[in-house]
């Protein structure tokens, strides 16, 4: 079988690739791209897992499925390239990790800062059709990420797991099955739809900064441009 990988993921997912709901839902996926259009691009779908791997996961932040707009969606949750408008639910996280750290709001929303400190953007479904939120639910891509997510919770090295809207909360199960030595921290999708709800004013930031340090951890340095 062909390499999906070129770090730790592609030994920790090996076994994984090989299923049949997995071989079915890369068959449904490649059709999707043929005939219509699908974010993110092919190549760029598995991005968080070229940005962070699997030994150097310190927090993993967990969404829904991609952007569905044009140019947006680039196979990190939440991140857009340099010179992309920041979404709406982008545009939320920012105001709140102003709000949270003191963070200015930057130009560009790219998270890779975030990735290359140890910082996983997973949603919880990997493509989705342009202009159609949540439509390639239901294909298999859950369960992809509930292994994915059962893998890192595996790990002895605690992990910080942010969950982040409902999707995302289904896998708080999977993660407590592990053994109580992760931490999770639940608030609502920060979509503009959800955020009023608590995702305002949950301070996930600041909270997972003092975990990591309690744990002798280098804190995340979340700001995208200097003060």
């Amino acid at each position: 079988m062909a390499k999906v990988f070129d770090n730790d993921w592609q030994e920790v997912l090996q076994d994984e690739f090989e299923k049949p709901y997995y071989i079915k839902l890369k068959q449904y996926v490649a059709e999707q791209y043929k005939i219509s259009t699908v974010y993110p691009p092919k190549e760029e779908v598995m991005s968080a897992f070229y940005s962070v791997p699997y030994q150097e996961v310190k927090v993993v932040i967990l969404g829904q499925d991609p952007y569905h707009g044009p140019g947006q969606a680039h196979g990190m949750s939440f991140s857009v390239k340099k010179g992309v408008p920041h979404p709406p639910s982008l545009r939320n996280i920012l105001k709140e990790l102003q709000n949270d750290l003191g963070c200015p709001i930057p130009k560009d929303g790219y998270l890779m800062k975030w990735a290359k400190q140890g910082v996983f953007l997973l949603n919880t479904v990997l493509t989705v059709r342009k202009g159609e939120a949540n439509s390639h639910k239901g294909k298999g891509w859950e369960k992809f990420t509930d292994a994915v997510i059962e893998k890192l919770a595996e790990r002895q090295e605690p992990i910080i797991f942010v969950l982040w809207g409902k999707p995302a909360q289904t896998k708080q199960t999977i993660i407590e099955k592990a053994g109580g030595h992760h931490v999770i921290l639940q608030a609502p999708h920060p979509s503009p739809l959800s955020a009023h709800r608590g995702f305002f004013g949950s301070q996930p930031f600041s909270k997972i900064n003092h975990q990591l340090i309690e744990w002798g951890n280098e804190p995340i340095n979340w700001c995208l441009e200097e003060r």
